[in-house]
């Protein structure tokens, strides 16, 4: 899958989205929700962002996401890759810093469609 293509699919959810403002996981989320994607946060201590519900975990979405954006270091972005392999996600999005090789092989290895970009930069 391409970028446009990744961008064109409108049901996301972000791992690493956080009520902190100056946050990365934060900028990611809410450029998403001005754009008119419905997105899922995940983060596994906060509670909300913003009035909406954050999940502890790609597993406890209500939904399948089209495309699962990673905004966290390499533990949690094992972590969260095995999830979304779990849950039947076909498409992850890596934030740069969430890339990391052992990140981006177990994705692949999952059969997982793989997009290193900036969100931010892109939307």
């Amino acid at each position: 899958m391409t970028v446009q293509e990744a961008l064109q699919k409108k049901v996301w959810a972000v791992v690493g989205a956080t009520p902190k403002p100056e946050k990365f996981g934060y900028k990611v989320y809410t450029v998403l929700k001005k754009n008119d994607y419905e997105v899922y946060p995940v983060h596994p201590n906060a509670t909300e962002i913003d009035g909406s519900p954050v999940y502890h975990s790609v597993l406890d979405l209500p939904v399948v996401p089209d495309v699962v954006d990673l905004v966290v270091g390499e533990e949690p972005g094992l972590k969260a890759v095995a999830e979304c392999a779990e849950k039947g996600v076909k498409t992850m999005w890596f934030q740069p810093g969430a890339d990391t090789p052992r990140v981006l092989e177990a994705a692949k290895n999952a059969g997982i469609n793989v997009i290193q970009d900036c969100v931010l930069v892109r939307l």
